[in-house]
């Protein structure tokens, strides 16, 4: 669609040719990288920063107008100043009230007991109310005492005053009026409260299109119909036709949901208005319900627009007791119920088209999915092959390329690996190029960014030899039985270098995508999984902890064999393990019962059994095998897949398999 769009050609140049703002790309990824940045808003941080500024000086100032306080001792008004007065060691008082300020001719120690206090001129007294002040007036005189008095009150200055009672608070009221509004409020209006919290998009800002988006093409080929209908609604609105009011983006974390919903709006040339689901939640029961009303204010006064709203389960679970609701006062079921008024209550022909996401489809309220308002869903599924590819080439656009970066063979080296994983790779690999002082990234920087992601970090760890021996015949068994077991994922390294939380890890991965799995292939994954801790007890005759991690998943693979795929035939067609995504039909009611539980067990057990016994004889069989790997793994520590084949000794057949791409064994 994006071809169709007016501007400039675009050519197979323009990857090549560097431009001097955005680097080795004209337009910028999907991810946002090469995008000029947006102008910094620093006025309502400059008025914060200037209010600030004027309280200080205001502080300053003050205190610049007053003097510091003399440091007195306090002595007692009889005996201690009388004596002093009547000894001629007084040489000035100035009286304020009743309070006597004044300096000794020679430093007076009080009290006189105490050896470490300091001998001081400063003094201060307190003159008792009884005292007759005309016999103390004449003490002071016949002794030549200068005596001066000051007003009980004294004024700094009225700019002082006004600076100290007035200013401060006109400051911290202006500083909390600027915030309110900045948070979107203001004094007196909805306040941040009830508006909603969406960032508008417009059509000029908006740079992503569906030439940014790839991999994806089924799912944009579903949204063409909405961009068409945005661009010119006349030709649907004569024949009667009515545009989707809603579409539900449904797939896994990382598919693009977010990406191809930029990209719709900016294919369509319209307003853009997202948001997440959770930022209509609060503690005070109608704000999500105010915040709905105010964006589908919002967007009917700028249609033709598309509104977003992101993550959308966070605020349409299913409804009722087993969801955990706690009636129609509940915020999050006020917020729900807005949404569905909105949606039945405006004309789709105005040209609002609200788009949705989430990677929970099967718990979202049946509400929202009924015709008229969710009634389109698309869903974004993790991309094949080709179209891992084609999404390397949008991420690439910016990252210089050595001549034997090959993405086709990258493409196919990740199954599995949504758009994310890939971006992920890519900059790990410039990372690691840029490290390195390659001044372009190498194959070998890809695929090290990929051994880094999926294997994890090598941990500098110092193993004994005992340790690094018994992880050598772990991990070989675990290779070992890959290659030899049909149909299983080809080994792609095997390594005795501790990465993550394990000390050594057997990496698999199939040849081409599969969406199926048989069960000849499952139960050769288990006899994968169990082969580390078999070959552990045929060499040393015990076992170790570290099949930890190879237990938990064989255990979960094969209860769902048995109680999810129907492949057991005790159990039969039938599947008896719940799902963990759908809330329960009734709440209360056992999930299965006692004797379906032990039937489960028992096939659990079976089937790890039999794939134990099947491993044991492999192993036991093709010991010279596996002492050879055992060999190439001590000397060499990493093996990569043609090393790891020719020191089993077998050949490298290409078999298909279905899709892995992780590690299988690993001693934590």
């Amino acid at each position: 669609m994006a071809e169709d769009r007016p501007g400039p050609p675009r050519t197979d140049h323009d990857q090549d040719e560097r431009h001097p703002e955005h680097g080795w790309r004209v337009n910028p990824a999907p991810d946002g990288r090469g995008t000029p940045p947006a102008p910094r808003r620093w006025r309502g941080l400059g008025w914060i920063l200037l209010a600030f500024v004027v309280l200080e000086v205001t502080l300053l100032l003050v205190s610049s107008s007053t003097t510091p306080p003399v440091a007195r001792v306090t002595v007692p008004y009889s005996p201690t100043f009388l004596q002093q007065v009547r000894a001629g060691n007084v040489s000035s008082i100035s009286a304020t009230g009743t309070a006597i300020e004044g300096d000794f001719r020679r430093a007076v120690r009080y009290p006189p007991s105490d050896r470490t206090a300091q001998p001081a001129t400063a003094f201060k007294t307190e003159v008792p109310a009884f005292v007759d002040g005309s016999r103390l007036s004449a003490l002071l005189e016949r002794k030549g005492v200068a005596v001066t008095a000051k007003p009980t009150s004294t004024s700094r200055g009225w700019w002082v005053d006004l600076l100290v009672g007035v200013l401060p608070i006109v400051l911290i009221v202006g500083i909390i009026v600027l915030l309110l509004r900045r948070a979107g409020g203001g004094i007196g209006g909805a306040a941040a409260f009830g508006r909603a919290r969406a960032r508008r998009i417009e059509p000029t800002a908006q740079r992503v299109t569906f030439r940014d988006v790839a991999g994806i093409d089924e799912a944009k080929e579903q949204l063409a119909e909405i961009v068409d209908f945005l661009r010119d609604p006349d030709k649907y609105r004569r024949l009667g036709g009515r545009i989707p009011r809603g579409v539900l983006l449904t797939g896994p974390p990382g598919t693009g949901k977010t990406l191809l919903a930029r990209a719709l709006a900016g294919e369509a040339g319209v307003p853009f208005f997202t948001i997440s689901a959770s930022e209509f939640i609060e503690m005070f029961v109608g704000v999500g319900a105010s915040r709905v009303r105010d964006l589908f204010a919002q967007a009917k006064e700028a249609a033709p627009a598309i509104i977003f709203i992101d993550e959308l389960d966070a605020i349409g679970r299913t409804r009722g007791p087993a969801a955990g609701y706690s009636g129609g006062h509940e915020e999050r079921e006020q917020t729900l119920n807005q949404i569905l008024t909105e949606m039945d209550g405006f004309d789709p022909s105005i040209g609002v088209i609200v788009l949705s996401a989430t990677n929970r489809p099967e718990i979202i309220d049946r509400a929202l999915l009924r015709p008229g308002r969710f009634d389109r869903r698309v869903a974004v599924q993790p991309p094949d092959t080709v179209g891992r590819r084609k999404i390397l080439d949008v991420h690439t656009r910016s990252v210089p390329l050595a001549p034997d970066a090959d993405l086709d063979r990258l493409a196919a080296t990740t199954p599995g690996m949504v758009g994310a994983d890939l971006a992920n790779i890519v900059n790990e690999g410039a990372l690691l190029a840029a490290r390195r002082g390659h001044d372009a990234v190498t194959m070998a920087d890809f695929l090290d960014a990929l051994e880094k992601l999926i294997l994890g970090s090598e941990r500098r760890i110092m193993l004994s030899p005992a340790e690094r021996r018994r992880t050598a015949y772990h991990e070989a068994g675990h290779a070992l039985v890959g290659m030899l077991t049909p149909g299983a994922d080809p080994v792609r390294k095997v390594s005795i270098i501790p990465r993550g939380q394990a000390l050594g890890v057997t990496l698999s991965a199939p040849e081409a995508d599969r969406f199926s799995y048989d069960e000849l292939y499952l139960r050769g994954k288990l006899q994968v999984l169990l082969a580390g801790r078999v070959a552990e007890r045929l060499v040393f005759g015990t076992v170790t902890t570290g099949a930890e991690s190879d237990l938990r998943e064989a255990t979960e693979l094969a209860a769902h064999m048995a109680g999810v795929w129907g492949m057991s035939e005790a159990i039969g067609p039938m599947t008896v393990l719940p799902d963990p995504d759908r809330p329960a039909a009734v709440p209360w009611a056992p999930e299965r019962s006692a004797e379906t539980q032990r039937l489960l067990d028992a096939e659990v057990r079976r089937a790890l059994d039999a794939a134990e016994v099947a491993v044991a004889e492999l192993l036991a069989d093709h010991r010279e095998q596996l002492e050879s790997l055992v060999h190439a793994l001590l000397e060499h520590e990493t093996l990569d897949e043609p090393d790891a084949y020719a020191a089993a000794g077998l050949p490298r057949e290409r078999a298909g398999a279905a899709p892995a791409g992780a590690p299988s064994g690993g001693r934590p």
